[in-house]
Order: structure tokens, then sequence, then C-alpha cells
């Protein structure tokens, strides 16, 4: 299941989209997608299933599998499926409950369709019982959720389950010199929970994996973000690559500006994944999370060499770099490789929701004031958390300069300066003409 066609609307639903999916060699069936040619009693199994985990879609009119010299998809009469289905979802679920169905006509005029079901886990009155039972979707098939597994669906409290997964990161911790100062200007952090496919539960990482993910970060628009942010304190980098702490269920991909002076890595960026450990624990729900911190010390690497130097970092980089790092988490191939590693959908590689800055010293002072007036007696500021709105879609570019110019307004404000709001606006109006997708 792509991102596209499971949040897409009806209107842009085509019968050319699924049979697009249908003819990818590795679409098979996952945590969040299944194919059925015809109707099936599993199928309400598989409604319940979904509905009790992460959600999901169904298509009926599709083989399970490609074969050569075989049409995958095949079609059906929806409305008689529609009727089939919804008759035994009040019949067998407890309590009786429908998904949303959309019909996909064929475009040959043979009166056949494929029938979309979509599986909301937020609008069903979880647990969905079926025969006594309630099932759950393990990586492309149905299980039986275990008596704690049961406990928590039928304790859970819905609107907590706006956002499934938990978007909430730990704050970082700025390090420390012999005499107790900071060694950063600032880190910034933000991060996603991601839940775990069956086999991805139980495998170690893999150096493949773990390689294809630094290839896919290489290649996407955090790297040239982190350069900017250096602004000539180096001339090479490392790239991301393994570096530190790597074990079994933990890879730490680390990317290095590299200099001669005192501070010989004016910009790094770490990324951490860590897998759930397994020992202990009862839950089918094991969730991993994916962390990216950003740690500056060009103020500091201008002190090194100058010492009456003071930099200060231009509000329109660190924009460049919130829209960078928040564009990186919508990349394909940074997607792809997330999934691949939790054995997930990429449809469950969630957004960034939620983002900290931690400073090393007063925010007003590590900004460049174009214009910046402040508050009298406004107090300082070490940073702070800035929340995403769960309105708008991160992967779309307008949403997305959106969501990071309230944050920078937000870092504005709590600093105690004001002609953040002007100085948002005139970066917008100048960088439109070169303005990124």
């Amino acid at each position: 299941m792509t991102n596209s066609l499971f949040a897409a609307s009806a209107a842009d639903l085509t019968i050319e989209r699924i049979r697009a999916l249908a003819a990818r060699p590795d679409q098979v069936e996952s945590l969040t997608l299944e194919f059925k040619r015809e109707y099936s009693k599993s199928l309400v199994t598989t409604i319940a299933a979904m509905a009790n985990t992460y959600g999901g879609t169904i298509l009926v009119g599709i083989n399970d599998r490609a074969e050569p010299g075989v049409e995958r998809v095949v079609g059906v009469n929806a409305q008689e499926m529609i009727d089939k289905i919804a008759s035994t979802c009040s019949e067998k679920l407890d309590p009786p409950w429908e998904p949303a169905f959309f019909t996909v006509p064929f475009d040959d005029g043979s009166g056949l369709s494929v029938l979309v079901i979509r599986v909301d886990p937020d609008a069903a009155p979880r647990p969905l019982l079926i025969d006594l039972k309630a099932p759950i979707r393990l990586s492309g098939q149905n299980s039986t959720a275990d008596r704690d597994r049961l406990l928590k669906l039928a304790r859970e409290d819905p609107p907590a389950r706006v956002l499934p997964m938990g978007q909430s990161v730990m704050a970082p911790r700025l390090g420390q010199d012999i005499d107790g100062k900071p060694t950063e200007d600032f880190i910034l952090r933000t991060g996603i929970n991601l839940p775990m496919g069956e086999a991805g539960a139980w495998r170690p990482l893999s150096e493949r994996s773990v390689s294809a993910l630094a290839q896919a970060l290489n290649g996407s628009s955090l790297r040239g973000a982190l350069e900017s942010l250096g602004r000539g304190s180096f001339s090479r980098s490392t790239g991301f690559r393994q570096l530190g702490h790597n074990r079994s269920r933990t890879a730490r991909l680390v990317f290095q500006a590299l200099s001669d002076a005192p501070v010989q890595h004016p910009v790094e960026a770490v990324v951490t994944v860590n897998l759930p450990e397994l020992h202990g624990s009862t839950s089918v729900a094991l969730m991993a999370t994916l962390t990216v911190d950003v740690i500056a010390r060009v103020r500091r690497y201008a002190a090194s060499i100058e010492a009456e130097q003071v930099y200060r970092y231009p509000v329109p980089d660190l924009a460049d770099l919130l829209d960078d790092l928040l564009q990186t988490f919508a990349d394909a191939a940074v997607v792809t490789e997330i999934a691949r590693i939790a054995d997930i959908d990429t449809a469950l590689v969630s957004q960034p929701r939620e983002l900290h800055l931690v400073a090393g010293g007063h925010v007003k002072s590590l900004l460049y004031a174009e214009g910046l007036q402040e508050i009298p007696d406004a107090g300082a500021s070490f940073g702070g958390t800035f929340r995403a709105n769960p309105a708008l879609d991160l992967r779309v570019a307008a949403e997305r300069e959106e969501q990071v110019d309230d944050w920078i307004r937000q870092l504005g404000l709590d600093a105690g300066l004001t002609g953040m709001e002007a100085l948002v606006g005139r970066y917008r109006t100048q960088s439109m003409p070169t303005a990124r997708s």
C-alpha cells in the first residue's frame, strides 16, 4: 500500500492507479494490505484484524499473487460484493461495524470493478470481536490477540488513537566541557515511532538495510541543508555512515562536517534507529523509534579561530534546515528503507509531529538580527518544544512551508523578539522564484 492510495480521495482512486500497484513485483500482502480475488469468510476476519491493529486496505477483485501470463486485476460485481460483506459484518462482528467501501470501475465497459475497502482503526469500536475472539494483523496474515493485547484494546482511550503510533520524542541533552559549559550552540531533534512487522520484530538489523538507509539519507535534502548551515566553516564532510554505538537492534548513522580548527565538527547530524527489545515483552504492538539530531557548533567554531568573532545564525538558514528535515521524512527512498527495516508498509512510516530545540545560550543571542527587536523584560529562552499541526500534510511543499513558518514565529516569540513574522514574510517573498518542491 502506498501513502497516496491509502489517503487518496474517492475521485483519485482510479483503475490505472490500482493496476500500477498490482503490477509491482514487490507488492505483496502485508501488515496493512490484502488482496482478495472474490468474497470469502476470511475477508471479514481481515477487516476486524486490521481494525484491531493499524488499519489498512483490502482490494477485492485482485489475485493474491502476480503470476506470469495471468491477469492479476480481474474485478468483481461491486454492489453484490458490498452487500455480502456488509451483511456478514452485521452478523459476525461484535459490535456490528462496517468499513468504508469505494468502487473503482474498469474502463472497458465490462461492468466489473475493484472494490477498495478502507479500514480506519480510529473509526472502529475496538476491540472488534468475531466468534468471541479479537483478530489482529501480523505481517501479511491474521492472528488472534492474546490476553494482554485484548485488555489493552478494551482499555484504550479512543481520542488517544489520533496519533496511533505515538509521535512524542525525548528532548536532547547538551554535552558539557570540563568546566561544565555546553559544547554545542544548539541541538535540534525530531523523530517518529514505528510499528513493527512480524519479521522486523524478531530479526536483527542487517548491514545491507542500514547501509541502504545511509545511502538514502546522503541522497536526501537533509545533507544539503547541513552543509548550508555550516556557512563555510568547513570544506568537506563524511556523509552519513555508521559511527559509535551500533548493535544488533540499534543503528547510529552520523554526518560530520570536518574542520582543521579546534572545533573539528561545526555541524553534525545523528540518525538513530532503535528496534524494540523482545526480552520480557508480551505486547503484540512492539514499537521502533527513529530520531534525528542536528548538532550545530558554528558559533563555537568562529570563536575558536578568532576570539572576538561572534557568529549568529541567519533565520532563513534555520527555516531551510527545518524544511529539509521534514522533507527528508517524506523522501521516497528514505521512507522505503525505514519501512524495510521495520518490516512495515511505507504508509505506516508517519510524519514527525514534535520537534525539540535545546540551545547552549539564549536563543536571541544565537540569531542574526535582520530587523528583530527585543521585547523589554521578556526574559530568556533556551529553546522549546514545537508541535506540528496534525491537519497539515508535511509531504506537500506549501503545507510544509506553513508549518516551518509557524515554528520560526514561535521560536521568535518564545525568545522575546518581535519582527519575526515580517522577516519570514520577506524571506518567503524573496525565495518564491526558486522555491523548492
